[in-house]
Formats: structure tokens, C-alpha cells, sequence
């Protein structure tokens, strides 16, 4: 006898047991008040860094010009996330704030490669620069970068979209200070290539947070398991229950920031009963993996599988699916 049950209880509550995405509302909010301070001081930091001659300012209000269409992204991501299911967009568009996310990477990248260009091409021929309009933009600089990452810091930063744009903000304000320490320089030892260098260490910033909001955005879209789980190890633990005999086809993936998803093809002893071993294994990968979207298809093993458990059968190449994804997993030593 085969039965296969699809385990989207999500826990005791069904649907509403757990939450799907972050609360849209009050992150919009906060997003909303962060925009407005940094594109308010951004177009009077154009201004100054034209006329101050100020690479690093004008580097400042580029980086400050990304930091609002990263929040732009994150507020439209949001948006299309509350879209129901439907149709042929199965999940919704719960992974627009993924592809928001990989935009901001992408932008740090680029804009931090333009910059490089620029800040090596000064350190050879440093133009005159304004070191008092330098230190003191910057400082106001870092004021209002400190309070729109506070705005952000407020939001839901498990959303990888939302992560997106508070390391835009974050890489600003460090961007600031080094601009600030620049300025000072300048002003006090007429020191021009300091502005150069204090950009450079912007850039360096930048491609750190880019290359990880990439490499993180990345990984979901190829279906990689969530870094902080283990799906040998999960499986494994599915296998170890009394009446499992046999997990193959086990897929670990991201939906959407913090939405991770598990489905698996479990086979159970003759005598077992699926939907109460289906119901133990759900409880399993909600309490102690917190995977609370699950599909498992659970049937009786069939008498090749039960006679490889027990020794007497063909080996490891005598699985129940023929075509099954990835290592099999049994309560016995296994290669993986």
C-alpha cells in the first residue's frame, strides 16, 4: 500500500502557525524615513562636492544616491512580496525582494570598480581640494547617515532586502568618517591625496558588502540550501526515526529570507503508519530546524529496500526510486 502526504500543516495553527516575509507596514515606514534623509542631504552633497573639488564627497553622494534606490528596491520588493499566489508564480513574488537584494550588490560592485578608477587616477594627479567644506559635510554627513541606519536597524533585517539596503547605509556612514578623517587632513597639512585614499577605503568597503549581498542573493537562486542547515545531517535525523527505513530525494532551498523549505520521499516499515510518522517527522523539522514548509511524500517500503536495511539485499544501488536525487539516507553508516 502507497500513500504520499504533503505536510503544509506548518505546525498546529496550518498557515497562520508561522509568519511568511516580514511586517511589510512598519518596515515601510521606517524605510520611508530613511529615504527621505539621505535623498534630502545627498542633493546638497553634490552641491558642496562640485564645489569643494571633493572626490570623496562626490564619491559620498554616489554612494548615498545608491543608498536611496537600494531603499526605492526594498519598498517595491515589498510590495510585490504581499502579492498572493497565483497562476504560474506558484510561491507569489516573495523573491522580488532577492532579486531587490542582488541589485544592491550589483550597484556597490560597480559603483565601488568606477570609483577605484577614479580615486587611483587622483592619487597620481591630486587636484586642490577644500578641506574645511570636506570635514564639515562629512560630519553632517555622519549624522544623518547614523540616524537613517537607526531608521533601517528598526526594520525586519532578517529580509535579505532589507539587509540590503541597511549595508548600503552602513557602508555610507563608514564612508563618512573616512571622508571627515580625509577632510581634516587636508585642512590641517594640505595633504590633497588624502581624499583619494580616504575613497579607496570606501571601495574596499563597498566590495565587501557587495560581493556578500551577491554570493547570499546567489545561493537562493540556485536552490542552495540555507547556510546555517546541514540536509545530510537533517537527513540523517529523518532516518533515525523507529519506522523510517529509507529518505532519498531530500531538497533543502530558500523561498524568500527566512523561508526555508524541505521536501522529501520517505519510505516507512510495513506496519507503520504514514501520517502519523509523516506528522513526527514535520514536528521534527519545525521545532529543531525551524523548516516549517514541508512536503513529504511518505509510502511503505517496498521488500528490496527493507532487505538492503537489513543486509540481505543488493547494496546501495538497490534504492526504492530509480531515478532519486542526491544520497540515500538510512539508520546505518552511509556515504553521503
Amino acid at each position: 500500500m502507497t500513500s504520499a502526504h504533503h505536510g503544509h500543516e506548518h505546525g498546529a495553527g496550518g498557515h497562520a502557525g508561522h509568519a511568511h516575509g516580514v511586517a511589510a507596514d512598519a518596515d515601510r515606514r521606517w524605510l520611508a524615513i530613511a529615504l527621505t534623509l539621505i535623498a534630502s542631504f545627498m542633493a546638497i552633497e553634490v552641491v558642496i562636492g562640485v564645489v569643494a573639488r571633493s572626490l570623496a564627497l562626490i564619491s559620498d553622494a554616489a554612494h548615498m544616491l545608491t543608498d536611496a534606490v537600494s531603499i526605492v528596491l526594498a519598498l517595491i520588493a515589498m510590495r510585490l512580496a504581499e502579492r498572493p499566489a497565483r497562476g504560474g508564480f506558484t510561491y507569489g513574488l516573495k523573491r522580488a525582494e532577492i532579486l531587490s537584494a542582488q541589485a544592491n550588490g550589483l550597484t556597490l560592485l560597480l559603483l565601488g570598480a568606477w570609483l577605484a578608477y577614479e580615486a587611483v587616477r587622483r592619487l597620481f594627479e591630486p587636484p586642490e581640494v577644500a578641506g574645511g567644506l570636506m570635514f564639515y559635510t562629512a560630519l553632517a554627513g555622519i549624522a544623518v547617515n547614523v540616524a537613517a541606519a537607526w531608521c533601517i536597524s528598526k526594520a525586519n533585517r532578517t529580509s535579505l532586502n532589507v539587509e540590503g539596503a541597511y549595508q548600503h547605509i552602513l557602508n555610507d556612514l563608514f564612508a563618512f568618517v573616512g571622508t571627515a578623517v580625509a577632510g581634516l587632513v587636508v585642512l590641517l597639512t594640505g595633504f590633497a591625496r588624502a581624499d583619494a585614499i580616504a575613497t579607496l577605503v570606501v571601495v574596499a568597503l563597498m566590495f565587501k558588502a557587495g560581493y556578500g549581498l551577491v554570493r547570499e542573493s546567489g545561493r537562493i537562486f540556485l536552490e542552495a540550501a540555507p547556510a546555517h542547515l546541514d540536509p545530510d545531517a537533517i537527513g540523517d535525523r529523518l532516518a533515525a526515526h523507529s519506522s523510517v527505513a529509507e529518505v532519498h530525494d531530500l531538497h533543502v532551498w530558500t523561498i524568500t529570507s527566512g523561508q526555508p523549505a524541505l521536501s522529501a520521499h520517505v519510505l516507512v516499515e510495513p506496519v507503520a503508519d504514514c501520517h502519523t510518522v509523516r506528522l513526527d517527522l514535520e514536528k521534527v523539522l519545525q521545532c529543531d530546524y525551524e523548516i516549517g514548509h514541508t512536503t513529504l511524500q511518505v509510502d511503505h517500503a517496498p521488500a528490496t529496500v527493507l532487505e538492503v536495511r537489513t543486509g540481505s539485499g543488493p547494496g546501495p544501488g538497490g534504492g526504492h526510486c530509480e531515478g532519486a536525487h542526491g544520497p540515500v539516507h538510512r539508520d546505518e553508516p552511509h556515504l553521503h
